[in-house]
């Protein structure tokens, strides 16, 4: 063999050896998730060094947790949390149907299709998918619908208990609000170890006052806000060793006395810290009757801020004269301690409309899990209400897929191959949900396309408790579109990423780190 003919085989072997890297890395993370999916899908167990445990069937927890080198398999874990941070659910099925479109397209590349052909067909037929989709979608004209305790109990991983709060706290916050896209149901979302699960009109605080003696019940208070420590101006020690700046501390420790006075002339009843509060503010606080609190999330500083319409303020603002302060405050119509559970709740605030949907769980082991589940069903049904909904259960897919054939007829060249990884890519999820429920899912599938073929229906699934046929928009198995898109969207765009990699080639490393020992064949 001449040595151009050599070098061009050993170019070809090396981007095979990619593309097979890629495709085994993608593979071995759409089976870890493959199991969970689907109504009868079985959860993960996942174990550190240190011998703890934890158990999840939720697809971005487990591909957070889950120890990855590869590259590609980096690439689609980041595609998944992007999936959970956008529209908060359809984790798993934008997994699978990624790893899917690496797989199905390494098989026609291996065949001797041009990669920029499969890419190309890709391409074209995710888009063709992603309008299919949204001619299909049913929107959700009223809360009271039925489908959205639907969409809440199936994100909510079959929890009634988190749908119907979920659903209640949706009904209070309203439509209008929901379908504000700076508006996030989600973070309406918290929950607290052995708290009665409630939805109230308000926001929640986990901290305490900062003593036992400050009022436990506040009647419309005013609500001052620092961003900021309470206490006086901090001069270093070297400062002070000189007259001038002993003066200046003696100036500054008066200036802020003088500010301390201010607060109760204000009728501030409440004040909210991010930072610490001083032994002279607590007292002084203490003795005028006024509620303490210190080092808040600045997250729920925030939530406090647009609720109670109080402005946050630094500590030095505080030299400002009382009727600019007055700007500042905000106001509820009640703060109450709840001193056994250790938090606080501010109702009914003079600012934005804020509803908190507490979640209470019966141990501090699973409050993060509770947690998870109500947000990724408030973000479901965000989703549900800004975007309508298409038939879940996998029967979308399959739909989708039988309209791949007409979109693969239409092209011409070897574009209709990468279209064809399309269709198939899109029956994976449908394929482990029904493997997940007990049947075979070759012989569901076949039913199902016959089928919606018959009856001209995207809607017709399998019962996977029963194994029959089955009209999912009847029954309220659905998904929300926007989920279904940015799944559908997101799974196409990393795959054609990673089968546009060529060459997989490791960085030198910094002169001060240890060479790597990773191993991505």
């Amino acid at each position: 063999m001449s040595e151009n003919k050599l070098a061009r085989q050993e170019k070809s072997d090396d981007r095979f050896q990619a593309l097979l890297s890629n495709a085994n890395a993608s593979r071995a993370i759409s089976q870890a998730v493959e199991g969970t999916i689907g109504p009868k899908g079985l959860d993960i167990m996942m174990v550190d060094r240190f011998g703890d445990v934890v158990i999840s069937n939720d697809g971005v927890t487990i591909l957070k947790l889950i120890e990855v080198n590869h590259p590609a398999a980096r690439m689609i874990i980041n595609t998944a949390r992007a999936q959970q941070s956008e529209v908060g659910d359809g984790t798993t099925t934008a997994t699978i149907i990624a790893a899917a479109l690496v797989s199905e397209g390494m098989e026609q590349v291996l065949k001797g299709v041009p990669v920029t052909r499969v890419i190309e067909g890709i391409e074209q037929g995710i888009a063709a998918a992603l309008n299919l989709v949204k001619k299909q979608s049913r929107a959700v004209e009223s809360l009271d619908d039925k489908v959205l305790f639907n969409i809440a109990e199936v994100a909510g991983r079959g929890k009634r208990d988190l749908a119907r709060l979920v659903i209640k706290g949706a009904q209070l916050v309203g439509k209008k609000k929901l379908l504000d896209r700076d508006y996030k149901f989600a973070d309406a979302v918290v929950a607290r170890e052995l708290a009665p699960s409630q939805v109230f009109r308000g926001v929640l605080l986990n901290k305490e006052p900062v003593n036992k003696d400050m009022p436990a019940v506040l009647e419309n208070p005013l609500i001052l806000v620092i961003d900021d420590a309470l206490g006086p101006e901090e001069i270093e020690r070297e400062a002070m060793k000189s007259e001038s700046g002993f003066q200046y501390y003696l100036q500054a420790r008066a200036n802020y006395e003088e500010n301390l006075r201010k607060i109760p002339e204000l009728g501030v009843k409440m004040i909210v810290a991010d930072r610490g509060i001083d032994d002279m503010a607590e007292e002084f606080l203490t003795d005028a009757g006024i509620m303490a609190v210190q080092r808040v999330s600045s997250r729920e500083i925030e939530k406090l801020c647009q609720h109670t319409a109080a402005r946050k303020i630094k500590r030095n603002g505080l030299n400002r004269d009382l009727d600019s302060l007055k700007g500042y405050l905000g106001k509820a119509r009640m703060v109450k301690v709840d001193e056994k559970l250790q938090h606080i709740y501010v109702y009914d605030g003079g600012g934005e409309s804020w509803t908190t949907v507490l979640i209470g769980a019966a141990t501090e082991e699973v409050v993060e899990e509770r947690e998870r589940m109500a947000k990724d069903a408030a973000a479901a049904v965000q989703a549900a209400v800004q975007g309508g909904v298409v038939p879940g259960g996998g029967a979308t897919e399959v739909w989708l897929a039988a309209h791949m054939e007409e979109v693969s007829r239409e092209l011409e060249g070897m574009a209709s191959f990468g279209v064809n990884c399309v269709k198939e890519a899109l029956l994976k999820p449908f394929s482990c949900l029904i493997s997940n429920a007990g049947f075979n899912p070759l012989e569901k599938l076949g039913d199902v396309v016959v089928a919606q073929r018959k009856n001209g229906s995207d809607s017709i699934g399998i019962d996977c408790e029963k194994g029959k046929l089955m009209d999912m928009m009847r029954q309220g198995i659905v998904d929300p579109t926007p989920v279904k898109i940015h799944a559908i969207k997101a799974a196409g765009e990393v795959a054609v990423a990673i089968l546009r990699i060529n060459t997989i080639i490791k960085m030198k490393n910094d002169p001060e780190q240890p060479e790597s020992t990773e191993n991505w064949d």
